[in-house]
């Protein structure tokens, strides 16, 4: 076609931030670091996140951020979310699920749902072989998420009235 710009259409636009979202999340003080992947660095206490021009819209972005948060809460320091009754691969199906769960509670505080992830298909195989071993496993994952949604939400209210 004349005039076709095939470098325009492949521009994606820059996803509009969500000011709510935004003041939740920094309100945490958690250390956030930009890098490819997103990811809970256990070791270090960051959290590592790509910037939110890779995501698609801005609700992925910040749901991938909530699931980050979710797994960040389960630190000895604070959480002590410990999984160690479960066996290696079940303890990872467990922790992403309240994870997965955690973010879609924080995500309906801010006003959205959570999205769609790549990794979703690889998440639900484990998270079926996990049930449909352990009756109680949606239950315990629920509990823990709900744990974890509390948490941040008291430590964002505490951090927003300081400020104020």
């Amino acid at each position: 076609m004349d005039g076709y710009d095939l470098g325009s259409a492949l521009k994606r636009s820059r996803p509009e931030r969500i000011a709510i979202a935004d003041q939740f999340f920094d309100s945490l003080g958690g250390t956030v670091r930009q890098s490819n992947h997103a990811a809970y660095q256990p070791r270090t206490d960051e959290l590592l996140m790509p910037p939110i021009e890779a995501f698609i819209a801005a609700e992925p972005y910040y749901s991938c951020l909530a699931h980050e948060y979710t797994h960040w809460t389960g630190a000895a320091h604070r959480l002590n979310r410990s999984l160690s009754t479960r066996f290696g691969s079940e303890a990872y199906a467990a922790e992403e699920l309240i994870a997965e769960l955690g973010a879609a509670f924080l995500c309906a505080t801010l006003g959205f749902s959570t999205t769609h992830r790549s990794d979703h298909a690889a998440y639900i195989q484990s998270w079926l072989t996990l049930l449909k071993t352990d009756k109680k496993a949606i239950f315990n994952a629920a509990s823990h998420a709900q744990k974890a949604a509390d948490y941040l939400r008291s430590i964002a209210a505490r951090n927003q009235v300081q400020a104020a």
